[in-house]
């Protein structure tokens, strides 16, 4: 214990910070002839308290670590532990890991087993397709077309997958809201997304998921209304169909698996329902081919249905532009650096006159010869262009471009003045995606 004079956070301090004893000596540091005792030193910067130098000797008392021992003894080692649990748990038995291939040796598929396995997924489809029940089928996709809230899927596993597969496509098709709602995460915060008037779709091949029986009642509790999609009949083996308030049952003759179990054709029977309904959707609500295109403007779709060409035109400094009166010679930098392949020859007021192409130069050097540094750009250029304005859809110049009677790599853009504004060339429309 510190003395009474020094307080214990001083007297610790001081405990721990001692400096071990000389070996060479077996004295305490502040004892060696090679360390000086400088605490008494009146010049030190940092004064400390003096206290009592205790000698260094050997603890007898037992450490902490023994007491500590005696106190909490050891527990057995994960082995022991786990050999005990053994004798209370029935062992299981599992089989043994399949032999690594020989050297040399690699598995491989036959074209006939294949082929079988196709013919086994079709039986399975038609299965599928001769029994599924239509008015079930009408009433649930009426349902997603009739909700006056948020459409949202939902569950585990492999099914799961297929629900958030269903999820994006449905928003694709520019409901307000469709979304997937995951089981778990739902039961910690995420059912907060739901409201009274809202859709979900529960998707199980069993209808047995404990996820998906546990989400029930706290959907129901929300004022959502709940559509069960199982390939277990309703009844006592399909305790979500008889919780929820509709349940459309897609039938299932068996898995193309070789032990019947992974899911790979109720998973291939819940994406084949679930677009047709989508596709039922669509119909139904009439939708555009343009309002389809807003919501995919990053896809080939998308800009085949929006880009116009002022989106990928060539505009002003860019622009190969010559007049009728210059010589030809004097526009071969022009003709080839803008990556155009030709010129637009045009007016003081820039009123379109005609093209020339490096085609046209190849011919006209071939017919002309020496004579070529004679001829202006005007002389030799087509004056009937193919041209287009800049409003048109991008998708409208390639077509106009591969137009008989023979195709271009470039078309003119013009006002209704036949004023040039820019240039739609076959490799910009490409690098555009088109």
């Amino acid at each position: 214990m510190p003395p009474a004079s020094v307080s214990t956070s001083q007297y610790h301090h001081h405990r721990h910070s001692r400096k071990p004893p000389d070996r060479a000596t077996n004295l305490p540091a502040s004892e060696s002839p090679l360390i000086p005792d400088r605490r008494g030193d009146a010049q030190t910067k940092h004064t400390r308290p003096s206290l009592p130098r205790r000698p260094f000797h050997r603890r007898e008392n037992p450490s902490s670590s023994s007491l500590a021992a005696a106190a909490f003894p050891r527990a057995p080692s994960a082995r022991c532990a786990s050999a005990a649990a053994m004798g209370s748990l029935p062992v299981l038995s599992l089989p043994e890991c399949a032999a690594p291939p020989q050297e040399g040796a690699r598995a491989t598929v036959a074209a006939p087993d294949l082929a079988a396995l196709f013919r086994a997924q079709r039986r399975h489809l038609d299965h599928f397709f001769d029994r599924l029940d239509m008015p079930q089928a009408a009433a649930f996709a009426q349902a997603l077309l009739d909700a006056p809230g948020a459409v949202f899927f939902t569950g585990v596993g492999k099914s799961g997958i297929v629900a958030r597969k269903l999820a994006q496509t449905l928003a694709s098709l520019g409901f307000a809201r469709a979304g997937f709602l995951s089981p778990v995460d739902a039961l910690h915060g995420d059912i907060g997304s739901l409201f009274p008037g809202d859709v979900l779709v529960l998707l199980s091949k069993s209808g047995a998921s404990d996820e998906l029986l546990a989400l029930v009642p706290c959907a129901r509790a929300k004022g959502a209304r709940l559509i069960s999609l199982t390939s277990a009949a309703s009844g006592a083996d399909c305790p979500l169909a008889a919780a929820c308030d509709l349940n459309v049952h897609l039938p299932l003759q068996g898995e193309v698996c070789p032990f019947g179990l992974a899911p790979v054709t109720s998973t291939a029977i819940q994406m084949v329902f679930g677009d047709t309904v989508v596709a039922a959707i669509m119909e139904a609500r009439r939708l555009t081919r343009d309002q389809y295109a807003a919501n995919h403007p990053a896809g080939k779709i998308g800009k085949t249905l929006i880009f116009k060409v002022k989106d990928v035109m060539k505009k002003q400094n860019d622009l190969p532009l010559c007049k009728e009166g210059d010589m030809i010679m004097d526009q071969l930098t022009e003709l080839t650096s803008k990556g155009c392949g030709c010129l637009l020859v045009v007016d003081d007021e820039y009123h379109l006159i005609g093209t020339f192409t490096d085609g046209d130069l190849r011919r006209t050097l071939k017919a002309s010869g020496p004579a070529i540094f004679s001829l202006t750009v005007g002389e030799m250029c087509n004056r009937n262009p193919r041209t287009i304005t800049a409003g048109a859809m991008a998708v409208e110049a390639m077509e106009k471009m591969e137009s008989p009677p023979s195709p271009v790599q470039f078309l003119p853009v013009v006002d209704d003045k036949n004023v040039v504004s820019g240039i739609i060339t076959l490799h910009g429309l490409v690098s555009a995606g088109l």
